[in-house]
């Protein structure tokens, strides 16, 4: 299929949407596609979660293009959909102008705030999460260096990279940390190939662990990790069974709850901001059967003890997006 049928079948489908009015919610998902493993897939699992629980159902469209982003919002919401949930900061302006010409209508968006009275803002703590996994790398390495393989070079991602680099160096003060992102624009979210080649790149430099935040690029890191037999570490699903054996953990960003929660709240959906992190379970780290046998007791313990202590304010995560300095790492 060429990408002009791609935008016309998906603008077919918007357009008939938009013949019948329905209280369903709604998800668009980000560029990447919804079954990238990764952050647009969690979405997806939290839908799916939803619909299965109450018998309900929802419309869904999956972006080829930016110019779709206006489309697929106003379609939604004047065909009824109710909630309309999207995922991904690349939304913010666009909702910003659409909300207010659809009062009635409650959008949800992902990492990013859009201060409109009918929209509900859910940001999460990835820092936290990132220093946890940072710890076991940095507890797990026996090389002293490991990597950290972003996606688009946007300070979300810088803010994943900086609170990695503080974990490691929590845990091992002498390891150093090598960071790359694979791009500048929305196409570094889905390229495998080139996150196969950051790794095997970051490899040659000593890396023996590799944390890939790049959403469908991440599969990319993980694959070429286990080929090369180092570790690597997932990230917003549980990507544990992937590779099972090398990859260490996943950080997980539970954008499935959000969406789940976004919908189950229906039109009664609470709006404003909202921020998931260690304190409410909105991030953590997988330990599954894929890795348990890779991960120790002691590992683990040292870092629930560092858990308990962000949450309770002992300790302080560097966030990236509220000082754009990186204590730990250079970029």
């Amino acid at each position: 299929m060429t990408l002009m049928q791609k935008l016309l079948g998906a603008s077919a489908v918007l357009a008939l949407s938009a013949g019948t009015a329905t209280a369903e919610p709604a998800l668009i998902f980000d560029l990447g596609g919804k079954f990238d493993k990764s952050f647009n897939e969690a979405a997806f699992n939290g839908a799916q979660r939803w619909a299965e629980e109450t018998g309900g159902t929802f419309r869904e469209i999956e972006l080829t293009s930016e110019a779709q982003r206006e489309q697929a919002l106003r379609r939604f919401a004047e065909a009824g959909a109710n909630p309309v949930v999207m995922t991904g900061f690349a939304f913010g302006s666009v909702l910003d102008e659409v909300a207010p010409d659809y009062p009635d209508t409650k959008f949800a968006i992902i990492d990013m705030v859009v201060d409109q009275p009918n929209v509900r803002s859910v940001v999460f703590n990835e820092h936290e999460g990132s220093f946890l996994v940072g710890m076991m790398a940095g507890l797990k390495t026996e090389s002293g260096t490991v990597g950290f393989i972003g996606g688009m070079d946007i300070p979300l991602i810088r803010k994943f990279a900086c609170g990695y680099a503080q974990g490691v160096v929590a845990a091992n003060p002498d390891a150093t940390v090598i960071a790359n992102m694979t791009g500048t624009t929305p196409a570094a979210w889905n390229d495998p190939v080139k996150g196969g080649e950051l790794t095997k790149a970051q490899i040659s430099q000593g890396a023996d662990i590799v944390y890939a935040a790049a959403g469908g690029t991440g599969v990319g890191v993980l694959q070429a990790a286990a080929d090369e037999g180092i570790f690597s570490i997932g990230v917003d699903s549980n990507q544990n069974y992937l590779h099972p054996g090398s990859v260490l953990t996943s950080m997980l960003k539970r954008v499935d709850v959000a969406v789940y929660e976004a919908m189950s709240q229906g039109t009664d959906l609470e709006t404003g901001f909202n921020v998931m992190g260690l304190a409410n379970y909105g991030v953590g780290v997988a330990l599954d059967e894929n890795n348990e046998a890779i991960v120790s007791y002691d590992m683990l313990a040292q870092v629930y003890a560092a858990a308990d202590k962000i949450v309770s304010g002992e300790m302080m995560v560097h966030d990236y997006m509220s000082d754009d300095s990186c204590p730990a790492l250079e970029f």
